[in-house]
Formats: structure tokens, sequence, C-alpha cells
């Protein structure tokens, strides 16, 4: 019943309709996994997975159809700036789920008493990721709060640091995308989860400072990252579904693999940009 909130056609046409979406669902996902599972000793254990587990679930019935949608286009359109103009519709209504996604994780860890096992393995990764050295302390504080320590590193450094993990994480998007269709939404679900508790711990739980939260985390690099990784889900995804419908055969194999390509490469170019502005730009700005 939930998938038929709002379909493909809808959501790029009105694509902030998403967010509202992404936000009711992430709630839905976090409430469902609070409290099924909260009261069994084992599985609230595991309960962060099932956040995730739960959002995939709601969402990949768009995702799908959103997916085969945009695979239409590429039959039935030649001109290859006009179907990127087109495919980017998608990609926006994608952002703007992704945007409610984030929210909605952080507004429900942040209001909602006993809720540390949520995003328990969110905030060990985002210890890792940025108190790789101090692990253990960062685990300690990240209710009060964690200040990013990179280490005497230079600006060059971190931003091939950056930019080479964000490569990986869009190839095996791609790939995953190219394998499962819609199966890239793993990987995006569990991303906005780790912003989601990277913000939980900035704001310190006073959901008034939510707002600067977003903006550090969100506003200026990470949703030109989070729009690159959807650049290439949709890329694989197309590809995927070409092949399951057949089409790459005749005279519109060459507009598919080629409108693929160029996904990928906008997808690489994006990043570009977003590690820069978050090693030049960010820091000056937050």
């Amino acid at each position: 019943m939930l998938e038929l909130l709002i379909n493909p056609k809808r959501a790029e046409r009105q694509p902030w309709q998403m967010g509202i979406v992404g936000l009711l669902f992430g709630i839905i996902a976090m409430f469902a996994a609070d409290k099924i599972f909260a009261s069994d000793p084992v599985l609230s254990q595991y309960s962060t997975i099932f956040v995730i587990l739960f959002s995939v679930i709601l969402t990949i019935p768009y995702i799908y159809y959103t997916i085969k949608y945009e695979e239409r286009k590429d039959v039935t359109i030649d001109n290859e700036f006009k179907l990127l103009r087109e495919h980017s519709r998608a990609i926006f209504a994608f952002i703007w789920l992704f945007i409610g996604f984030v929210l909605a994780f952080s507004i429900y860890y942040i209001v909602m008493p006993n809720s540390g096992n949520l995003l328990k393995a969110q905030v060990e990764t985002f210890c890792q990721i940025n108190r790789g050295s101090n692990y253990q302390e960062c685990l300690k504080q990240y209710g009060s709060g964690i200040n990013v320590v990179t280490g005497q590193v230079t600006g060059k450094e971190r931003f091939f640091s950056i930019f080479s993990n964000n490569m990986a994480v869009l190839i095996f998007t791609i790939v995953l995308s190219l394998l499962f269709g819609a199966g890239a939404i793993f990987i995006l679900a569990w991303n906005a989860s780790v912003i989601a508790a990277a913000m939980s711990i900035y704001v310190k739980s006073n959901l008034a400072q939510l707002p600067q939260g977003f903006a550090r985390y969100m506003l200026f690099h990470g949703i030109p990252e989070i729009a690159a990784y959807f650049v290439g889900a949709l890329a694989g995804g197309i590809l995927s579904l070409a092949i399951i419908r057949r089409d790459l055969k005749g005279e519109k194999v060459w507009n598919i693999l080629q409108d693929a390509l160029y996904l990928v490469i906008v997808a690489i170019i994006i990043l570009i940009l977003a590690g820069f502005i978050e090693v030049y730009i960010t820091p000056l700005l937050i």
C-alpha cells in the first residue's frame, strides 16, 4: 500500500514530495526496528540492520519503477542532452528521498529515548572514519559531540583519500545496481543512516541545532556526493533492465550503452567537485 503513495512520473514533476515520502518511510523503518525488536534480547542488538532492511523494503518498488521508466526513455529519446535532462528529474527525486531518510533517522534518534542501538553500527562507522586512532574514546563520547580530527595531512592528500573512497562506493553502487537493478538502494540507505548518525552526534541531542548539522554534513558536499551515487545507480539500473527486457539489440543498443557511459562520467565529475568542496570550501563555511 505504501508504495502507491507516489509514482515516478508524479515524483519527477514534483520531486520535493519524495522528501516527505522519505521522511515517512524513514520514521516507519526506525519505529518498526525499535518497537518490534526492542523486547527481544538477541535481535535488539542488531536493530541497526533492521532499520536499513525496512528502509530498503519500503523503497525498492519506487526505485524499480523509476529505473524502468528511465530505461524506456533510452529507447524512445535519441538526443543525448535531452535524455540527460530527463534523467536529471529522476536524480532530483532520488536526492529528495535521501534527504527525507537522513532527516527521519536524525530526528527519531535525537527525540526518542532509548534508541541508542538503532544507529549503533553507523556511529561506529563514523568513529572509524573520523577518529580511527581514538576509536574507543570516540565511542564513549559520541553522545556529547565529536570534533572531527583528520591528523597532519595536506589538503591534496585528504582530497585524494576522500575521492578514492567515494570512487570505491560509486563502483560498488554501479555493480550492485547492474546485478540487482534497484539493489543499490541498500548502500544508499546505509549512507543516509551514517550521515544521520554524524548529524545526531554533531547537534548533541539538541534538535534546534539540526539545521546546522544538516548544513555541515549535507548541504555543501553531501548532496553532490549522494547525487553522484544516484547517477551511478541509475546507469547500472538502466543497463540491468535493458538486459532483462532484451533492449540491447538493434539500433537502440548504442543509445543505451552511450547513455550509461555518459551517466558514469557525470557521476565521476560530480564526485571530483564534491571532494574539492569538502576539503577546501566546507571548512571555511562551517
